[in-house]
């Protein structure tokens, strides 16, 4: 955080491609490129963990807080190493390049894991593959055996399973790890190939001084194999469901809160046990990315507890963690702990001081920056301190020219043009927000693409509190172009972040 820097946050998911998502193949080398010469030194991206259907496919609701998500490994890459013949994927044209379709994305890319699988059978296993199954043993046993038992059981939930695999009977598990080989086998090979093409991605981005930024969600689903095999470290019941799930109550976002349903921590485990779940969760992340933003930052100093039974988020209560402690514990295990606090919403004085005490940045949004608290509000410009990062808006907001359109009231409407001190066209807002971003203190400015081609509310990411129609948005692959490469270095430059 000592050097002014910018950079772009665009989830993998929203890369062109041939097949349906956005992938680690090359779209995500010339994504790479178009950052490096457009003088950036940041990519933000979202989290990399494995998505579920039955969850609208969001990056923040997994069955794993270390596996990779199958659906970002690159077809293309497949072909290179041999795993595939080039007309395994030559149907691409069933895709739009618009929007993703979650369902038929995954139905191909299942067929290709399976034939590239035993393409991988019929040369024999490799050291590299033994390699890493030894050196993701404290994860990837667990997770691979959890997957083909969800397969085994069609996908129930794995408190209804058997009683003796719910309370993991060594015993019985050992009888299916024997059984079901040969799909444990295929869970481990697609997550040796998703963390093969990661590691060249972020070495290439290394290479071309592009930092990741990567996103670490606080909670975990319950039907995780997190959950799982480390019962003991959530507050569940007898039956092994929860008993209480995480959320925030009524904020800015909806009128009832957020009920999100991941089981919650029990802190007091976690800390007898030296927090040892979360240093793993911490060591595996920092080795996949240069920084982490952690979501939810105030959940790590008191979260809001709802009894399961509730339907919605109001009736729950503020749970104190032990932030101090914790922090501290993670500052003496990593020499360099590069975290970014999520520190959106309602944050308490507690929160704050935590925050300072370790020295994390905050967040600072401009579309945050224009209501009934102006010109006091810690997201305008000349509030904002050095160690912080500034964003027009994350994928959680409207794009500015959404915002604008059809959030933004007279009032918000008329400070923005009071602050910058003239009146714009509608075309224009988003430059004025980015030109907003790249001068403030903030060492750090981060743009989400969208705000970056002026895209309208259509082009939203996110729409917190809806289940349906999310993470879908696409770049385009001419809309990256030389002259938008031009505008974004100029603007970079004369601002000391290039």
């Amino acid at each position: 955080m000592k050097r002014r820097g910018s950079g772009i946050l665009l989830h993998i998911t929203s890369l062109p491609s041939n097949y349906g998502i956005g992938d680690l193949g090359p779209w995500a080398y010339r994504f790479t490129d178009f950052l490096c010469e457009s003088k950036q030194s940041f990519w933000q991206i979202l989290p990399l963990n494995p998505t579920n259907l039955a969850f609208g496919s969001s990056p923040y609701s997994s069955p794993s807080a270390f596996a990779g998500n199958p659906l970002l490994i690159s077809p293309e890459s497949l072909v290179e190493d041999g795993l595939l013949a080039s007309s395994d994927i030559e149907d691409s044209h069933l895709f739009s390049d618009e929007r993703v379709d979650y369902t038929a994305v995954t139905n191909y890319k299942e067929a290709l894991f399976q034939k590239a699988y035993n393409s991988f059978k019929k040369k024999g296993s490799s050291n590299e593959f033994e390699e890493f199954c030894v050196k993701n043993s404290y994860w990837l046993e667990d997770y691979a055996l959890f997957a083909a038992l969800k397969a085994n059981y069609s996908e129930v939930v794995w408190s209804e399973w058997p009683t003796e695999l719910t309370n993991r009977n060594k015993r019985k598990l050992e009888d299916l790890k024997n059984s079901l080989r040969d799909k444990i086998e295929a869970e481990k090979f697609i997550q040796y190939v998703f963390f093969k093409q990661w590691f060249s991605l972020k070495s290439y981005c290394n290479n071309k001084k592009i930092n990741i930024i990567g996103d670490i969600p606080i909670y975990v689903n319950h039907d995780s194999a997190d959950v799982w095999s480390n019962p003991e470290i959530f507050k569940l019941d007898k039956k092994k469901w929860p008993k209480f799930v995480a959320g925030v109550p009524p904020d800015y976002f909806s009128k009832t809160g957020q009920r999100w349903g991941n089981p919650v921590y029990r802190w007091n485990i976690i800390r007898k046990n030296d927090y040892q779940w979360w240093i793993k969760r911490m060591d595996h992340n920092l080795k996949l990315f240069d920084m982490m933003r952690l979501d939810h930052f105030r959940g790590f100093v008191g979260y809001w507890e709802i009894p399961a039974d509730e339907k919605t988020a109001i009736n729950g209560k503020w749970r104190k963690a032990p932030a101090n402690d914790f922090f501290t514990t993670l500052v003496k295990r990593f020499n360099l702990l590069p975290i970014i606090a999520e520190d959106l919403g309602v944050i308490t004085p507690d929160v704050i001081n935590v925050i300072k005490r370790f020295s994390f940045p905050g967040m600072k949004l401009l579309l945050f920056a224009f209501g009934d608290d102006f010109p006091q509000s810690s997201h305008l410009p000349h509030n904002h301190t050095q160690n912080s990062v500034v964003y027009t808006g994350t994928h959680d907001n409207n794009t500015v020219r959404g915002w604008w359109r059809s959030e933004a009231s007279p009032e918000s409407r008329k400070r923005f043009f009071k602050y910058i001190g003239k009146e714009v066209e509608e075309e224009s807002i988003h430059r004025e927000f980015i030109r907003l971003a790249m001068m403030s203190v903030a060492n750090i400015c981060i743009i989400p693409m969208q705000d970056v081609l002026g895209l309208g509310e259509d082009a939203k990411m996110n729409r917190p509190a809806k289940t349906e129609g999310n993470w879908q948005w696409r770049l385009k692959p001419d809309q990256i172009n030389p002259s938008l490469l031009e505008k974004l270095k100029e603007i970079t430059e004369t601002y000391g972040r290039g």
